[in-house]
């Protein structure tokens, strides 16, 4: 599934060697190297396949969900089915589009997992101040800014090489669609810290549950189909790719 390194914009601690992996470095890639091209498979292939494997997904985050929260208050169950909702809802019906579904979707994976290993990278590597100590005290603006910057370009590479002629207006919302998907981090983080779990889950090692990995495409799909679906509610694939 979507969610390539899951340490968006951290960074090291105070006094380690930032070119030293963390101890669960290899356990994230190999699951990585696993879940990535599966993920890519099943988006090519679309049909019943695509759609059964986000409705899995979207029960599986549900059922995180209800385990950290408990479900109460009532607020947090409307959240948890809203949130497992766009799960599925997002990419299916983005890749429902018959003419641009499909770059839609791998646009959406190279801006998530682009804007994911490039933070975790240059948050290591460059440090420098938090981002928001309170919620997630390893991410540092530089993480934040390198996976912009990084996961801008990776999808607006994409769809170069998809053959889809350049619009300036996809500039800002790759960029925003890459900001999303670290606000998605960022919201987990601090509903982890509300309920005092350390993971979602352990479904998938080295990562820990599912909604631990698709935090950051939950918010970034989320925004990319409402910006379709808004401006061309039939297609939003199109909609959202076509300026």
């Amino acid at each position: 599934m979507p969610g390539a390194s899951g340490a968006s914009a951290a960074s090291a601690r105070p006094g380690d060697d930032p070119l030293t992996l963390g101890a669960d470095f290899l356990p994230r890639l190999a699951s990585a190297l696993v879940l990535a091209p599966l993920a890519l498979l099943i988006t090519w292939y679309g049909g019943w396949p695509f759609a059964l494997l986000w409705a899995a997904a979207a029960l599986i985050v549900l059922r995180e969900w209800a385990a950290m929260t408990d479900m109460r208050p009532r607020g947090w169950a409307v959240a948890g089915l809203v949130y497992a909702g766009t799960v599925m809802l997002a990419p299916v019906l983005l890749r429902a589009d018959a003419m641009l579904g499909l770059t839609a979707l791998f646009w959406l994976f190279a801006v998530v997992w682009g804007t994911d290993i490039a933070a975790y990278f240059s948050g290591r590597l460059i440090g420098g101040p938090k981002l928001w100590p309170r919620v997630s005290p390893k991410k540092t603006w530089s993480g934040a800014l390198g996976g912009s910057l990084f996961g801008t370009l990776a999808g607006l590479a994409v769809l170069h090489g998809a053959g889809l002629g350049f619009s300036a207006a996809l500039v800002p919302v790759t960029l925003a669609v890459s900001i999303a998907s670290q606000a998605g981090d960022l919201f987990e983080s601090a509903m982890k810290r509300r309920f005092g779990v350390k993971d979602s889950g352990a479904l998938i090692p080295g990562h820990g549950g599912l909604m631990d990995r698709l935090d950051g495409f939950v918010a970034a799909g989320g925004l990319a189909l409402l910006l379709g679906l808004m401006r061309n509610p039939g297609a939003p694939g199109q909609g959202v790719l076509l300026w």
